[in-house]
């Protein structure tokens, strides 16, 4: 059984805070702020069709770790809900013909699928990024540890962020990724696994402390942590009331504490750890691949990062920091910042290549509406068949 005590691993925030009355005290004020659709961000390609890439790499991974690069619809049409198609595998697999190649394999006159040459290709540059920023990869899974309370967190929670991180499905046996000798696993309650990271004492700053030294002009050192504050990025139009502009001019100017050292001393209802959370979730969205995640997926973070039960209204609160998009029949969380400005965040590495696999999928549609066009005749007038629909799992 691992136990920990935080006291040794994390910088404890009363070291650099003055926890009086004014950092302790709760003074939000509870007006109705009005949602204000913004289409920059409902439309950012890459966030809209995440979760049908998340299916379509998950498949093409089934296919090309096939010894033989190809597998039978038998294989995988009654994992609907592993690769979360909700329609008939070999009918999503159709659907990216650019991707997917359709043929008749040999046994049972089934319908096989093996990946095209530019899929191919595509596999093999995607691997050899995780192969060159496995380091990267690897701090940004050690960053989302180092943030919890005890500097572990379940297997099961770390597969749950695996997408958003960025990491190889394989992320635990990768030879790209190789853990290294400061992850560990570890036995948690109840029998639970999880992969903890050992704290060697070296302060891990946040994305906000680091722009902040820039800004400053001083590389390295101490910030102070009192003078940090959220870069706001309203959206054109959206004007808020003015208590709420009041309360968020002292929000702004209270400390910062960083998601990285421990905030035991805080009182949960207080304007102080209010803005802890809101700095954490600032932090966990710069590491992810696209700086967005579901809000509902967020949800089972709360117990291990020390979150309120209404965390997802802090999203609600901070509509400058923040941005809920109703598409695709969720709510997406999406941090403005690295939108607004590109240079204050890192990009993912991993993005560059999910965007190409996006092109493949824009690709797809061209060659489904060029077939559609031209459906069922040749240029002599005769009816011809469909291949592409005489087989169905």
């Amino acid at each position: 059984m691992l136990s920990i005590s935080r006291r040794h691993v994390k910088t404890l925030a009363s070291s650099y805070i003055d926890l009086t009355y004014s950092t302790q005290k709760r003074t939000y004020v509870d007006v109705y702020m009005k949602w204000k659709k913004d289409s920059y961000f409902d439309n950012i390609e890459h966030i809209l069709r995440s979760s049908q890439l998340k299916s379509v790499i998950g498949l093409k991974n089934c296919i090309a770790e096939d010894p033989n690069r190809c597998i039978p619809i038998s294989s995988i049409s009654k994992k609907t809900r592993q690769f979360d198609v909700s329609t008939k595998i070999a009918q999503f697999l159709r659907q990216f013909p650019s991707i997917f190649e359709e043929f008749v394999g040999p046994e049972y006159n089934l319908p096989w699928f093996r990946l095209t040459p530019e899929a191919t290709e595509l596999d093999r540059q995607e691997r050899l990024v995780y192969q060159n920023s496995a380091e990267d990869l690897r701090d940004r899974l050690r960053k989302l540890i180092l943030m919890s309370k005890d500097n572990v967190l379940p297997l099961s929670i770390v597969q749950g962020m695996k997408w958003y991180l960025g990491l190889p499905d394989d992320y635990l046996q990768s030879p790209e990724m190789n853990l290294d000798s400061s992850f560990r696993f570890v036995d948690m309650e109840d029998g639970v696994k999880g992969l903890a990271v050992e704290y060697n004492g070296d302060k891990v700053l946040s994305v906000l402390q680091k722009n902040t030294m820039k800004k400053r002009g001083r590389e390295g050192g101490e910030v102070n942590y009192s003078e940090i504050e959220f870069p706001l990025f309203p959206s054109k139009g959206c004007r808020l009331r003015v208590k709420i502009e009041d309360w968020l001019k002292e929000f702004q100017k209270l400390p910062y504490v960083s998601p990285y050292d421990d905030y035991s001393c805080l009182d949960p209802s207080s304007d102080v750890a209010e803005k802890r959370v809101v700095g954490f979730l600032h932090e966990l969205l710069c590491l992810f691949v696209e700086h967005s995640a579901e809000r509902k997926k967020l949800l089972c973070l709360k117990k291990y990062f020390g979150l309120p039960q209404k965390v997802h209204k802090a999203f609600e609160r901070h509509p400058q920091i923040f941005y809920l998009s109703m598409k695709n029949k969720t709510c997406t969380a999406i941090l403005r910042e690295p939108y607004r400005d590109k240079a204050s965040v890192e990009t993912h590495p991993v993005l560059g290549v999910r965007k190409k696999y996006i092109q493949l999928m824009k690709n797809s549609e061209l060659i489904l509406k060029s077939r559609r066009n031209s459906f069922g005749f040749s240029k002599e007038g005769i009816i011809e068949k469909d291949l592409d629909l005489e087989f169905e799992s």
